[in-house]
């Protein structure tokens, strides 16, 4: 069975990520950030450098304090070659666990553009939680908005592919 995704789950950028107002009208009450700041001490004290910071979106669960929504970071880059596949499982289970909430509005799945590593979450859910192979989840995810993961996730997608058959 084909899960309804729309508009129980969607992908944005940065800027909509940033805006509580938004957040709050389109009723968002769940946000997995797939760019999420790498916690390392100087970030948890509050001086993150510049180089923690380049391609991350810094948001979190104080960021969203008060909102009502529960937040989960996966430290993800775009860079060719990074391993993704470590947060395709703890991705998968946040979004697989918010969506069995019936009182769940929506899932907000985000990353710098929107296009690459939220995208990756989404289509390694459905593979794990809804039997879909790589193929068939691109395709349904394509269906309702254009995504363009990396070479490299693909692959990595395509590896997650290969341990379901």
């Amino acid at each position: 069975m084909k899960p309804e995704l729309d508009p129980v789950v969607v992908f944005l950028c940065r800027d909509t990520a940033r805006d509580r107002t938004k957040l709050k009208e389109m009723g968002i009450n769940h946000i997995l950030n797939a760019a999420a700041v790498k916690k390392k001490l100087r970030v948890l004290m509050g001086m993150p450098t510049e180089k923690d910071l380049k391609g991350k979106i810094n948001t979190g669960a104080k960021y969203y304090r008060g909102m009502n929504i529960k937040f989960c970071g996966s430290a993800t880059t775009h860079r060719d070659g990074f391993n993704m596949g470590m947060y395709f499982l703890p991705a998968a289970k946040f979004i697989h666990k918010a969506l069995r909430n019936p009182e769940i509005k929506i899932v907000l799945i985000h990353c710098s553009h929107g296009v690459s590593q939220s995208p990756t979450c989404l289509l390694a859910y459905l593979m794990i939680h809804h039997d879909m192979m790589v193929d068939e989840a691109i395709d349904h995810v394509i269906k309702m908005r254009h995504i363009k993961p990396s070479i490299s996730f693909l692959t990595q997608l395509m590896s997650l592919n290969a341990e379901h058959v």
